[in-house]
């Protein structure tokens, strides 16, 4: 049960809002749009003008103000997204309190397939390659991929035009960062261009680092940096307006960490062994030109794979390796009408999930899942002040367990979701989506087991809604609300329940969830800069029983009630731009199987950070910041195992100073 001290005057405060002010005039710093549709992430580039709005989108200015380390810091201003552990490699993102692999999620446009342990991250992102981020919490579209259950999350990384000075055809950029907690160094270089239709872009990280100190000046165990990251796109645009790309990005993390990476210890026990994460991602895309209104065209082809390797420790004297693939690829079509545009097509995926352990062939095992789509969203302009996105989608699925046995299912999927403007001011908005999800893989940790499938596993399905209202009150003030809830069937979670209370005993194990939550906000805007604050609360219950970070494993964790803050503002005559930000999560009682558990704390975080682009140095910025500014000693509420008293969580980082200088050139 949530201790929700601020949460009615927080109530009472911002009224019926939602926070989602949006930058205008010379300083365009922040983009955050919270609403209707069910539309893909084309909408990222603004091309798509029937698109509506994404539910949130982080774009290229907002990552460049945050200058996001991690995945924690790039959601830090969406109260109901969070980001669980202090770690980049067991870092696990939770929409309107649902865990990612609930949601597809794409990478440039590429499924992922990342469900490999559950004590590493599922999707290991460097911030440093992205230039936006989508968000379709709980209502995606059709065509946003299969297996949507509770939403979709696009991540798309840079190209050659967002890092090219005005007037250049080629250029560079080269850039490097000091954090003062952990005596950490970050380094990118990265080249680029573009010549008679062709595009070229190589970049390239280094970080590394020792462990890092939290609040209260205790050394966080197995939290030393050590990554390296890396870009690669070939593209040739034809005078036609079409497009074909090829890009490869990788991301690898390879150190000693905790024995189970998502906290500290366990009974005062603090086992270390080595961890090596890799994945991996290619991407072959072909657009069209838009050369006729039946004629814009996407085909992609698609490969990814996620490693771990995990080396000896006190429990386990051998070395063990995760693996999972995914081959997926789409051919879509958008056709153009008077009043809106029809996106029909196909997509296929073929998964696979493997374990094994060096020295022991025996111990190989693994699943696979193929699934091959068809699907069709509308997006209309209905009247001046109505609009309306619906979609519908077919998937078939075939799936083969560690032991042969194989199932076979269908199902279908529905969204629609809807804008009108009630005034020149206010918009209400709503949404609901049907999905049909098939079986999820499972981890490839839990394959050292000699599972007996049974006859049949039920596909998980969903149901997902949401209402919202937005209201711009002139002078730059804007509010903004909105409710939501999914209900997520026969997830396989493979949770033996009170039984045994033990994961992977048993390979046809599933479980229900539902959500239910609220956003409210408000904004003001001026000419060189932005304020806003924003406010949520979310609550799950996995088999009719509130959830916890054990039971909810692969489905939520307990969030907490939290407040966000942020404001930014520009100086153009000096070429300087200023910064802070805050989260104030609210303490928990939090129950294990209907019985209580333990509790959280509250927790208040504060950051700043102030940039200069001086202007006789064309390219240059300097950045300072400070994370965590009053050394505030606590840990994520999304960070796994805190309400049990046998579990040492992972805490946050104390303060840090940061202090970085990029060139472009």
């Amino acid at each position: 049960m949530h201790r929700s001290s601020l949460a009615v005057s927080a109530i009472a405060l911002l009224s019926a809002t939602q926070a989602a002010a949006q930058a205008t005039g010379p300083l365009d710093i922040g983009t955050i749009v919270l609403g209707s549709d069910a539309t893909t992430a084309e909408a990222l580039e603004g091309d798509d003008p029937a698109a509506g709005g994404a539910d949130i989108g982080i774009d290229n200015e907002d990552l460049t103000r945050i200058n996001p380390s991690d995945l924690q810091d790039v959601f830090k201003s969406q109260p109901s997204i969070q980001v669980g552990s202090s770690l980049p490699i067991s870092q696990k993102i939770y929409v309107n309190g649902v865990e990612e692999n609930n949601l597809n999620v794409t990478i440039d446009g590429a499924r992922q397939n990342n469900r490999i342990f559950h004590h590493s991250a599922t999707t290991y992102v460097d911030p440093e390659l992205l230039k936006a981020v989508r968000v379709d919490p709980g209502v995606a579209p059709a065509d946003a991929g299969p297996g949507a259950v509770a939403g979709a999350i696009a991540f798309e990384t840079k190209d050659v035009d967002d890092l090219l000075l005005p007037g250049r055809d080629v250029g560079g950029r080269v850039s490097s960062e000091y954090q003062s907690n952990g005596d950490t160094w970050t380094n990118t270089l990265g080249v680029y261009g573009r010549n008679d239709g062709f595009e070229y872009l190589l970049f390239g990280k280094a970080a590394n680092g020792d462990d890092r100190e939290d609040g209260s000046g205790t050394t966080v165990p197995g939290s030393t940096t050590a990554l390296r990251s890396g870009l690669a796109k070939l593209a040739y645009n034809g005078a036609d307006g079409s497009r074909i790309e090829f890009s490869y990005e990788s991301v690898e993390d390879d150190a000693d960490r905790n024995a189970r990476a998502d906290f500290a210890g366990m009974r005062g026990v603090y086992d270390e062994r080595r961890w090596r994460l890799r994945r991996q991602n290619v991407v072959l895309t072909f657009t069209g030109g838009n050369t006729s209104e039946f004629w814009d065209p996407t085909f992609q082809l698609a490969y990814n794979r996620n490693e771990i390797e995990t080396g000896p420790w006190s429990r386990d004297p051998g070395t063990s390796l995760g693996e999972t693939t995914s081959l997926t690829g789409k051919a879509q079509n958008r056709f153009s009408l008077a009043n809106g545009t029809i996106t029909a097509g196909l997509d296929f995926y073929m998964d696979e999930v493997n374990y094994a352990e060096k020295g022991n062939p025996a111990a190989y095992r693994e699943e696979s899942a193929n699934n091959i789509g068809l699907f069709a969203q509308g997006r209309f302009d209905l009247t001046d002040r109505a609009r309306l996105s619906a979609g519908l989608r077919y998937d078939y699925q075939t799936f083969t367990g560690t032991d042969g046995t194989d199932y076979a299912n269908g199902g279908f999927s529905a969204n629609l979701a809807g804008d009108y403007d009630v005034t020149d001011a206010v918009t209400i908005s709503a949404g609901a989506s049907r999905v049909w999800g098939g079986i999820a893989l499972a981890e490839s940790y839990l394959f050292f087991r000699d599972w007996d499938y049974p006859d049949s596993i039920e596909p998980v399905t969903s149901d997902n809604a949401f209402i919202a209202a937005t209201a711009e009150l002139g002078s730059g003030f804007s509010i903004k609300a909105k409710l939501f809830g999914s209900n997520i069937r026969n997830a396989r979670t493979l949770f033996d329940g009170p039984a045994s209370e033990s994961f992977g005993l048993d390979a046809g194990d599933t479980s229900d969830l539902e959500t239910r939550g609220f956003e409210i906000g408000a904004g003001y805007t001026w000419g060189a800069g932005f304020a806003r604050i924003a406010y949520a609360e979310v609550d799950a219950e996995i088999d009719g029983v509130e959830a916890d970070s054990y039971t909810g494993r692969y489905l939520t964790t307990p969030i907490g009630n939290t407040i966000v803050l942020e404001a930014a503002h520009r100086f153009d005559n000096i070429g300087l731009t200023i910064g802070a930000d805050a989260q104030h999560t609210m303490g928990q009682e939090i129950e294990y199987l209907g019985a209580p558990s333990g509790e959280t704390d509250d927790y208040t975080v504060v950051n700043a950070f102030a940039e200069w682009t001086p202007r006789r140095v064309d390219g240059l910025t300097i950045r300072a910041g400070v994370t965590n500014l009053f050394d505030e000693q606590y840990a994520d509420s999304a960070t796994y195992g805190q309400e049990f008293g046998t579990i040492d969580p992972l805490y946050e980082p104390g303060r840090s100073v940061t202090l970085k200088a990029t060139y472009r050139f």
